[in-house]
């Protein structure tokens, strides 16, 4: 079979032949159709994540852990953790037979791949309970997952969306697919905590935070009041940290400022994955809700693994 075949630590995935996989008692060979290449497969391969050794083990592997595929019966799947060395990036791969899922009639493969960021985005309800009209600020709105936070914020009925992000083109683009207002973080610190106050009218409800470090800083500084108040709360949800692993968190930015922080999974437990999981299906298969992709086939992996022009679209290999 062809496959997209890592050889060394730190190196660029090649498109080259690879012994078949062969399935043991209770495994199942997966077809390939759809893989979405996320920046953790990049850091796993290059050897910067937690979770490199467990996943690059032995040399030469095959990159990412899970895909849409179809069983051998034709029905299509979403798959996760294979068999090293035969990860997802590949014409077939093999899996443990309870390690796959029936993905919804009607559902494109290469949308699939992308459900699961949409989840991270339905945390704006699931882990902070986002009211019709509430205000949502979302931090990092020009990623693939902030850009799926606006279309989920309007979805879910919230009244004013402000959405931040470091390209004023793609901020634009942000915009014309719900934000109401941009904020650039590209900015000196005392211009973005301008920002974040003129942007705040009656108060940020629900913030959906994909960066964290510097700007999330300069928020939580700009929510802090000068003297005291009654503030109204603000319910911050730590989604990513695009823009840092660590922050300054001074005592006064939860002390009187009204911020709760939560994490992302927050409010998540088996019944409400699948309420949550549904509702993106229903929107997905109705057209309200539409994923930006940019697809390419197996052959161009050598390329595609170093695109930077991807501009906020999900990257999904196409075997």
């Amino acid at each position: 079979m062809k496959a997209a075949v890592l050889h060394e630590v730190g190196g660029i995935p090649r498109y080259e032949d690879f012994p078949d996989p062969v399935a043991a008692e209770g495994e199942v060979i997966i077809n390939v159709k759809a893989v979405a290449v996320e920046n953790v497969d990049k850091a796993i391969a290059a050897g910067t994540h937690y979770a490199s050794e467990k996943f690059i083990a032995q040399l030469p592997t095959i990159p990412a852990f899970d895909g849409i595929g179809t069983l051998p019966d034709g029905t299509l799947v979403g798959f996760g953790n294979p068999r090293a060395p035969y990860g997802a990036l590949a014409e077939k791969t093999v899996v443990a037979g309870n390690s796959f899922a029936p993905i919804a009639a009607g559902i494109d493969p290469a949308v699939a791949t992308v459900l699961g960021t949409a989840i991270t985005g339905m945390s704006v309800k699931t882990a902070a309970g986002l009211m019709p009209g509430e205000t949502v600020l979302i931090q990092g709105a020009t990623g693939v997952a902030g850009r799926l936070a606006v279309k989920l914020a309007r979805l879910l009925g919230a009244g004013r969306i402000v959405a931040t992000g470091r390209d004023d083109d793609q901020l634009r683009e942000v915009q014309a697919i719900g934000a109401d207002a941009v904020i650039s973080t590209a900015v000196c610190d005392d211009a973005l905590m301008q920002a974040f106050a003129d942007a705040r009218q009656d108060g940020y409800d629900v913030v959906p935070d994909y960066l964290w470090g510097r700007p999330t800083e300069i928020l939580l500084r700009t929510l802090t009041p000068d003297s005291f108040a009654f503030p109204k709360p603000t319910r911050l949800i730590q989604a990513g940290e695009s823009a840092g692993t660590e922050l300054v968190l001074a005592a006064a930015s939860l002390r009187t400022s009204g911020v709760e922080i939560y994490g992302a999974a927050k409010g998540l437990g088996p019944q409400t994955m699948g309420e949550v999981y549904g509702q993106i299906v229903t929107w997905a298969q109705s057209g309200e809700l539409t994923f930006d992709l940019a697809k390419v086939p197996l052959s161009d992996i050598e390329t595609a693994w170093t695109r930077t022009d991807l501009r906020g679209r999900r990257l999904v290999v196409m075997p």
